[in-house]
């Protein structure tokens, strides 16, 4: 009787318990989501977006207009927010921000500047001292971040510089909106870690301020590697550190941590920083917040003998490990047999005429390394590529390093190709035994360079430069540089290289015309009569005074300085200001030098309309 009462029970409970569950946990959701948009109406509280995430995660201010319903609170949630800036770098004419996102376009971004308290380091974070700027440009950096160019703070403005979506709520309604990881360290470009590639069992880190003597190689045992796995500028996180095997101007090459080593894949991303062991203050000056060093972090130090004290503190870096690796062929497998890589700054109405000619020559592979261009070169290169003339473009925004770019450009190009050339823009080979044989010479540089693909010795080829000047002109030739400059000087001025990249010495050492090779092998100087270099240097004024801006080398001084007045890297007689001296156009020119002209013009010319390739494309 009993059980059968019980089975009664159960039979009526059950149905009931599940509806009231039910109906209760409605009741619970329902009161919360109406807690929820009361607070996304409320303009008390501020919505912090750690803690909600519409589209991108956010780490910088937020700024949030006040709503007066429901409605609009969702549209501004969603709309109004800046962009985690995971870095600054403060150049001596910009401010360079490091964005964990994708970047939209530069017409809609600004640059949020806030003022400074009592010209202290405290921000006045209040509506009415918040400034904007129009960003210079956006670009993307690396596998893990893009980066925007802001122009410098104004006086008494902080370096701490947010961004936002343009257009999302007028200045004066913004109310800052804090986030806990929010990082606002500014970092000196003058002494910094600013790039880092993965390269078999090491790690090879490019840094500014060491200063190292150049051309040559530096004691690599003063120096330390350490690797982040965590936040540093919380002073917390696991940090392991290895001794450097190489070093040479600003490039230290250390080995990986045995547990990256044996999954290389594990690299990615990983901060690093180089510490110098024998002077403790080359580390000590801090950004504008702080640096977190090896003191105040645990760290373990890989190695024989190795010996590291806590006081030593790395130098700033927001270099990040990537692997240099492509994964562009040629056609049927294998390298490419010759590449070039070159360094420019808005070069973009000249590189369709380099790079067609030298293809022709033929080059197979171009890697771009762009300092800042800001005249649309990547639409240039996109329809380049259209033509199928295998053009990258690498953002490479560090000034001042041409000769770090390039030890970082053999690394990316090695495993694609054989052999990699290093010249400029302005500068095109030329074969004039061939143009006198009446040889057509397509792809006459490739075949140069195969004959010693296999050589047990030979592991660079130099190239004579001959420098022409604005051979009488006052404008830019229309046919291009290799037609319209025709008068030189005399003798040959310096040379250029091309070099087999597995064969490179391993601090990478180079001087832009020529790298160090590894042991036992030796550069093969180029006769004159077979190939030279036409370097088209002094072009007329118009192009020659954007040379003024700044000078890509690092060991070149600019032409605003006062220095090395007498330098072969300097216009004879030119002085300090970009004004032109008297008679430009007649300067440069003691031998008339029509070889190449006559060259391009036979070869390359339309014969209805006369018009070269590189025209022909600017006409339509």
């Amino acid at each position: 009787m009993d059980s059968e009462q019980r089975r009664k029970r159960k039979r009526v409970y059950r149905p009931y318990s599940r509806a009231q569950y039910l109906s209760g946990r409605s009741v619970i959701l329902c009161l919360c989501f109406l807690v929820f948009l009361l607070f996304l109406s409320s303009d008390r509280l501020p919505l912090r977006p750690v803690s909600f995430k519409p589209v991108l995660s956010v780490s910088s201010l937020s700024l949030l207009s006040s709503s007066s319903s429901i409605q609009d609170s969702f549209r501004l949630t969603f709309k109004s927010f800046t962009l985690k800036i995971e870095e600054r770098v403060l150049f001596p004419d910009h401010l360079l921000l490091m964005v964990s996102n994708k970047v939209g376009q530069t017409e809609s971004l600004d640059c949020v500047y806030y003022k400074l308290l009592n010209d202290s380091a405290t921000r006045i974070e209040e509506a009415a001292d918040v400034r904007m700027q129009p960003v210079f440009s956006v670009d993307e950096y690396d596998e893990f971040r893009w980066i925007a160019r802001c122009p410098l703070p104004p006086v008494n403005y902080s370096a701490v510089v947010d961004l936002r979506l343009r257009g999302d709520a007028p200045a004066e309604n913004y109310l800052s909106l804090m986030n806990n990881n929010r990082t606002e360290t500014v970092h000196f470009w003058d002494k910094m870690a600013y790039a880092a590639v993965l390269d078999g069992k090491t790690a090879v880190v490019f840094v500014k301020g060491l200063n190292l003597r150049p051309h040559r190689e530096s004691d690599h045992t003063l120096f330390r590697c350490q690797f982040g796995l965590g936040h540093w500028e919380k002073d917390e996180g696991f940090a392991f550190v290895t001794e450097a095997v190489a070093a040479a101007q600003e490039v230290v090459r250390c080995l990986l941590p045995r547990s990256i080593s044996k999954n290389p894949n594990k690299a990615k991303g990983i901060r690093v920083a180089v510490v110098n062991v024998n002077d403790k203050a080359l580390g000590d000056r801090k950004p504008v917040t702080s640096v977190a060093g090896i003191r105040n972090s645990r760290y373990h130090i890989q190695g024989k003998n190795q010996r590291l004290s806590k006081d030593f503190v790395p130098m700033p870096s927001v270099a990040r490990i990537h692997n240099s690796k492509s994964h562009m062929q040629r056609k049927g497998g294998g390298k490419f047999e010759l590449c070039v890589c070159t360094m420019l700054w808005n070069q973009a109405s000249s590189i369709r005429e380099w790079i067609m000619y030298h293809a022709w020559l033929g080059v197979e592979r171009w890697f771009i390394y762009d300092n800042n261009s800001d005249d649309g070169i990547q639409k240039v290169i996109e329809e380049l590529n259209l033509e199928n003339y295998n053009v990258s473009r690498h953002n490479w925004p560090w000034i001042k390093t041409q000769e770090a770019g390039f030890s970082h450009c053999a690394l990316t190009a090695r495993n694609e190709c054989k052999w990699v050339g290093f010249f400029d823009v302005d500068e095109f080979f030329y074969f004039p035994h061939d143009h006198q044989l009446g040889l057509l010479g397509e792809n006459s540089l490739r075949s140069l360079v195969a004959n010693f693909s296999s050589s047990k010795t030979v592991a660079e080829i130099r190239t004579s430069c001959h420098s022409f000047g604005p051979s009488g002109l006052s404008s830019h030739p229309a046919q291009g540089v290799t037609v319209g400059y025709t008068c030189r000087l005399q003798s040959p001025e310096r040379h250029k290289s091309i070099v087999r990249p597995d064969l490179l010495n391993s601090s990478l050492l180079n001087v832009v015309h020529h790298f160090r090779l590894k042991a036992g092998y030796r550069y093969l100087n180029m006769p004159e009569n077979i190939a030279v270099i036409n370097h088209y240097k002094y072009q007329v004024w118009e192009t020659f005074r954007a040379k003024f801006f700044r000078r890509v080398a690092t060991y070149v001084v600019d032409w605003q300085e006062n220095q090395n007045t007498g330098s072969k890297d300097r216009a004879p007689g030119l002085g300090t200001e970009a004004i032109e001296p008297p008679n430009w156009r007649l300067q440069f020119c003691e031998v008339w030098d029509t070889g190449l002209r006559d060259f391009v013009l036979s070869t390359f010319a339309d014969p209805a309309t006369e018009s070269l390739p590189w025209q022909r494309h600017l006409r339509a």
